[in-house]
């Protein structure tokens, strides 16, 4: 039997394979007015702030290893390698001369960026995987093994959920899709394990990420995992995640839906469903600004 690409068909089976039923479905309508939090302020006023911050380890944990990269995976932006040792005390580029630089010149910023102290023991840089004029943004915590090693983000397990997810969505990575994270460089303890970068580690990574929204103008954003959630909405790293979901949040004046981290998935398949009816959720509020995009051409 063949099976259409985008078809009812080849969606239950992609959700059947997540662990994933019963099968919800987007409503292609405008979100209603209830379910849209309100805009959250404006990170790049209070990147210099967060920077300052003490260095509380926000919650979530990064796949410790992954094996192998995704079957749907493609060239990473930034595919050249990255020096290993750069020093922390060479001078790193200005929120401000970041906040001038086209995509190009970015993705050159972040390969060789020195703003934190993640630069010191990073293999490559992870600028992410995607166009530069993406409808659809997903942000994760940070690079892992494999992702420090290949340069592109969400390789292994936790990337071929993901691009499960996508392709539940009828998307594919690469294809009006961008998928980064909040920092660019791989985080790590003592013992060289995965760990979530910490509020000062994400500040100082978060004017590239407002750089890649400001250049891109994606219509949903999507914060995969409570790191990613709370840097981009700038909360109490305390805040659980489930007081984010089932609800729009706003982010540089562009809807934001929260879900669990793939990774998270992998451990614990019975939220795959809650994270479907999170995804939906995006699906309804994407269709109901892609339709006023259609109505306003056509006026």
């Amino acid at each position: 039997m063949t099976i259409r690409e985008g078809s009812p068909t080849r969606r239950a089976l992609l959700l059947d394979e997540m662990g994933i039923g019963p099968v919800w479905h987007a409503r292609r309508q405008g979100m209603p007015a209830e379910l849209v939090a309100p805009d959250a302020p404006d990170v790049a006023a209070d990147v210099s702030a967060l920077q300052n911050a003490t260095h509380h380890e926000l919650a979530g944990k990064n796949p410790s290893e992954f094996a192998t990269p995704s079957s749907l995976g493609s060239t990473a932006a930034n595919s050249e390698s990255a020096p290993s040792a750069l020093s922390v005390e060479s001078s790193p580029v200005s929120n401000e001369e970041i906040a001038r630089m086209d995509w190009t010149e970015l993705q050159a910023a972040i390969a060789t960026c020195t703003r934190c102290a993640l630069c010191a023991s990073r293999t490559r840089t992870v600028f992410g995987v995607g166009g530069a004029s993406a409808d659809w943004l997903f942000i994760g915590e940070g690079p892992g093994t494999n992702e420090d090693r290949q340069g592109e983000p969400f390789v292994g397990p936790a990337g071929k959920l993901l691009d499960n997810m996508m392709a539940a969505m009828d998307m594919r990575r690469g294809e009006k899709v961008f998928i980064t994270n909040i920092v660019k460089c791989r985080p790590t303890d003592a013992s060289g394990k995965d760990r979530a970068p910490t509020s000062a580690e994400a500040g100082a990574c978060l004017p590239y990420l407002e750089r890649q929204i400001a250049l891109m103008q994606p219509r949903m954003l999507v914060a995969l995992g409570k790191t990613a959630a709370v840097s981009l909405l700038r909360l109490d790293p305390a805040t659980s995640l489930g007081s984010l979901r089932g609800r729009l949040h706003r982010h540089a004046g562009r809807p934001l839906a929260v879900t669990y981290h793939p990774a998270y998935l992998l451990r614990m398949p019975r939220d795959k469903a809650k994270s479907w009816q999170d995804l939906c959720l995006a699906l309804e509020a994407e269709a109901g600004i892609a339709a006023n995009a259609d109505g306003d051409a056509d006026s």
